[in-house]
């Protein structure tokens, strides 16, 4: 009887002992996402007449508010950054970068405010919409 609890005890420590090893070999790995540009991507920055009816209506939706969001057809991505309101107009958006990492696309853009001395209109919403070929990477905006 001693024997067969001894066999028990040694089969559950082996048990316990293998779960552990298993574990520590397999555990999770965390994948480093790349920020490294592999290329620069081509784009073209579109104006409100030719933006999708969807998109424009998404667009209306988010304008009071800073956004960022993605919109595809089946050709192309449009990639959308707003700024928010704005207390007067004259506002401009830059596009500082827009490439492909490993696994991602990145889209850095900037607001520039407007010119000194030009005279205060009404509230504004300044957004951007960046049109590219179609791919399936998720956008990191900066």
């Amino acid at each position: 009887m001693r024997k067969a609890l001894n066999m028990k005890t040694i089969l559950l420590v082996v048990m316990i002992l293998w779960v552990i090893v298993v574990r520590a070999l397999s555990g999770c790995s965390i994948e480093k996402e790349s920020q490294d540009k592999v290329k620069d991507l081509e784009f073209t920055v579109i104006g409100e007449n030719e933006i999708p009816e969807e998109l424009q209506k998404v667009i209306l939706d988010k304008q009071v508010q800073p956004f960022k969001l993605t919109f595809s057809d089946d050709q192309n991505l449009y990639i959308v950054v707003g700024y928010g309101v704005q207390e007067s107009g004259g506002y401009s958006i830059s596009v500082s970068d827009l490439y492909l990492t490993e696994n991602s696309i990145v889209i850095d853009t900037e607001l520039q405010g407007p010119e000194k001395g030009t005279a205060a209109s009404a509230a504004s919403y300044p957004y951007i919409v960046v049109k590219t070929a179609y791919m399936e990477q998720p956008v990191i905006f900066q």
